[in-house]
């Protein structure tokens, strides 16, 4: 338990890091030149996560009642439960840290290009949502044909925030972490619960 502590604290203190020079640096070149027609592209992809929440559970859990799939209709309920406890977590760590968005804190170098999602940034609640997705979706069907399509997309939506300017790049990468860990631990519980 100590070892997982250490880590998220020294997760915590690189991004601590990354919000400071090289993630501006980074972030400023994802973020400069306008470019209308992908920024809305952009804007899309980022809108998405909200109906793909619920509606990744929901399909997982229809598809296992519609086939009878006893294993696929599990999934559905896990992924719920992943989706539910990566929600919480992000929200709870983004009022412990309280870091400022960075067109907030950098007015002069980051250009915000969508409407507030709060005063906070850290972790990305969207990117962590869309990997918690992608990690259900692979977990739930095993098939490269779903997990590669299912991970790009997360990997735009992750794209998507820098873009627009809401996140720095630590930022996206504990909303990785978190996303992931969440499908991934929910996962793993169950099989140890199962005895599998």
């Amino acid at each position: 338990m100590s070892k997982q502590i250490a880590t998220f604290l020294f997760i915590l203190l690189a991004n601590a890091y990354l919000a400071q020079g090289p993630g501006v640096r980074i972030l400023k070149s994802l973020n400069q030149h306008d470019r209308p027609a992908w920024d809305k592209g952009m804007k899309a992809v980022s809108v998405t996560v909200f109906p793909m929440v619920p509606l990744t559970g929901i399909t997982i859990l229809s598809h296992g009642y519609l086939t009878n799939d006893k294993v696929l209709i599990r999934n559905g309920y896990k992924t719920a439960i992943a989706l539910g406890f990566a929600s919480v977590m992000s929200a709870s760590i983004k009022r412990i840290v309280k870091r400022p968005r960075p067109y907030i804190t950098h007015p002069d170098d980051i250009i915000k290009r969508d409407r507030d999602g709060g005063p906070f940034s850290f972790p990305s609640g969207h990117t962590t949502s869309a990997f918690v997705i992608a990690t259900s979706l692979s977990l739930s069907y095993q098939k490269w044909y779903v997990a590669a399509p299912s991970f790009l997309y997360a990997s735009f939506v992750a794209y998507s925030r820098m873009r627009l300017g809401m996140h720095y790049p630590g930022d996206v990468i504990m909303g990785i972490i978190l996303g992931v860990g969440s499908g991934v631990l929910t996962w793993q519980v169950d099989r140890a619960l199962n005895g599998q």
